[in-house]
């Protein structure tokens, strides 16, 4: 039974997920963020209603959202919110789109919700309680050779610049079966439920994969930065595997 924290966020979740359903492809009005990122009525409003229903069930808990700001980042329990990660998808009317909504206590993602309204699936984890998509339970591949693996790569622009890291990069491609660009919330979907093996990101927002972090955790998986450290607030790379790649796929990675 999930507790009241894991039930808020879910029906946080599906709440966002009724705003966002009724104005995707309305051709919403795009503004430009000063980091340069669009944003619509829908990431606001969908973070609005999250905002309202956890603070209305947790009056205590920090908020950082993406959208609306932060409330008491130094609080014991800290709700982060990506209402719509993928913006960029939802203007242009692709699915690939996703409502990420994660609990840090203390330091640390015990919780994570991440739903995708279109792409129809709901994922969720709550630390030792196991990761579910759609209330089924999913568990990270057995793949522990790197030549059987499945790689999927998201935003890599920043690994590009540094000659080494995108050499080892190529040479980890020549090593596996096979490489893929899923990216955003799918890679992580797919990692999670055994489809693929290993997720690389260089240029991502703690709020992009807080939720994600939680979810491949109780997965089975192993989330980290590119250089082998845990996640928090600073993160900006990811390498999330099954967990028996994960060491290998760091090595050649340097």
């Amino acid at each position: 039974m999930p507790s009241k924290e894991l039930q808020a966020a879910l029906d946080a979740a599906q709440a966002a997920a009724a705003v966002i359903r009724s104005l995707y492809q309305r051709n919403l009005q795009v503004h430009t963020k000063a980091d340069k990122s669009p944003v619509t009525e829908a990431d606001v409003r969908a973070e609005e209603t999250i905002r309202a229903l956890l603070t209305q069930r947790f009056p205590s808990y920090g908020f950082y959202g993406e959208e609306t700001g932060t409330h008491d980042l130094s609080a014991e329990n800290v709700w982060l919110v990506d209402p719509i990660d993928g913006t960029k998808s939802f203007v242009r009317e692709c699915p690939f789109f996703s409502t990420q909504i994660a609990l840090m206590r203390q330091g640390r993602f015990i919780l994570g919700v991440s739903s995708a309204p279109v792409y129809s699936e709901l994922v969720w984890a709550e630390e030792g309680g196991g990761a579910f998509m759609n209330g089924n339970a999913i568990r990270v591949s057995a793949v522990a050779q790197l030549d059987q693996s499945i790689i999927s790569s998201g935003n890599l622009k920043t690994l590009t610049r540094d000659a080494k890291k995108w050499s080892a990069f190529g040479d980890l491609i020549q090593r596996t079966n096979r490489i893929r660009g899923y990216g955003d919330f799918v890679h992580y979907h797919l990692l999670a439920r055994g489809a693929l093996d290993v997720v690389i990101e260089s240029d991502v927002n703690i709020l992009d994969i807080a939720a994600l972090t939680a979810i491949v955790h109780e997965a089975g998986g192993t989330f980290t930065d590119l250089s082998g450290a845990p996640v928090g607030l600073a993160t900006t790379t990811v390498l999330a595997t099954n967990g028996l790649l994960h060491e290998t796929v760091r090595t050649v990675l340097g």
